[in-house]
């Protein structure tokens, strides 16, 4: 989660350099060649059925292409800090999806949090600094909150697909997907800008983006959910808004002003109200609660 809220912030400056299917499109492809090892199928690995090769395209084209261009076009808008608050309302829109799609219980304290998210959201204007009427950095909230509901449903959709097939697998396929459907664009946009003028700089933040996003963020998360419980899980999601915030003033040299803080207090409670397990853990690991996020 640390990861994720680093890229976040990341491709601020990614985005005044690329355009956005260029940049989406090279991160696909730069994550291709690291997920090379999981991309073709195992001599135990049982082929596809037409059901999960459907939902690995839904997820690809909300938790990838979609995620990636709203995400890319948002922080591109609006400012890295204002981008991880608003994406800290990830586990709020998980567990309403939930209850929409999968007919799970929406409890008191969901709605408690649904409360705190939006009163986060809602502060991130206020802490925006002073702009002409031109601004478009309320679009770029919207966009970015499209993000979540995008990489929400991905979460949703995955929630099968995860018990036949491995993590890394799953990862691959949908990024193959995510380079399919980026590339028209993408490849329309790259040839028309020179490649060479981007600067050691961001060629580093891009690799990071696609390494952070498709390969490590994916393994760290599942390989931990094998050592804690699973109800513990979406706790952990406070890292994104915290690492967004703390990469945005330490290394984009952006400013933290009181709303921004009152706004994170805010989303680490929805986070927290969200995800924390309602019921004590029992000695063998397992909870009453299902995992939220």
């Amino acid at each position: 989660m640390a990861l994720v809220g680093a890229y976040v912030a990341l491709v601020k400056p990614l985005t005044a350099a690329l355009p956005i299917f260029a940049l989406a499109f090279l991160r696909f492809a730069i994550a291709a060649l690291a997920l090379l090892p999981w991309t073709w199928r195992g001599p135990t690995e049982s082929p596809l059925s037409r059901t999960e090769a459907r939902q690995l395209f839904l997820q690809s084209f909300f938790g990838n292409f979609l995620f990636s261009i709203f995400m890319l076009w948002g922080v591109a808008l609006t400012s890295a800090t204002a981008s991880g608050l608003v994406m800290g309302a990830l586990p709020v829109v998980v567990a309403l999806l939930s209850c929409v799609l999968l007919g799970e219980r929406m409890s008191g304290r969901l709605l408690l949090a649904v409360l705190c998210a939006g009163a986060g959201i809602g502060l991130v204007p206020l802490a925006q600094p002073a702009r002409s009427q031109a601004s478009w950095s309320w679009l770029g909230n919207a966009l970015v909150l499209g993000a979540v509901c995008c990489e929400a449903l991905y979460v949703v959709i995955g929630k099968r697909l995860s018990a036949t097939r491995t993590p890394m697998r799953v990862s691959a396929l949908i990024n193959l997907w995510g380079l399919a459907l980026s590339a028209p664009i993408g490849l329309w946009q790259i040839a028309r800008i020179d490649l060479s003028l981007i600067g050691a700089r961001n060629w580093a933040y891009l690799v990071f983006y696609a390494a952070a996003s498709s390969v490590a963020a994916v393994g760290l998360w599942m390989s931990g959910l094998r050592r804690t419980p699973a109800a513990f899980a979406g706790v952990f999601t406070v890292a994104l808004p915290l690492s967004t915030a703390a990469v945005a003033v330490s290394v984009l040299g952006e400013t933290l002003t009181g709303w921004h803080v009152l706004a994170l207090a805010c989303a680490l409670a929805a986070i927290l109200l969200a995800a924390w397990p309602g019921q004590r853990m029992a000695p063998g690991g397992a909870s009453g609660d299902r995992p939220r996020a």
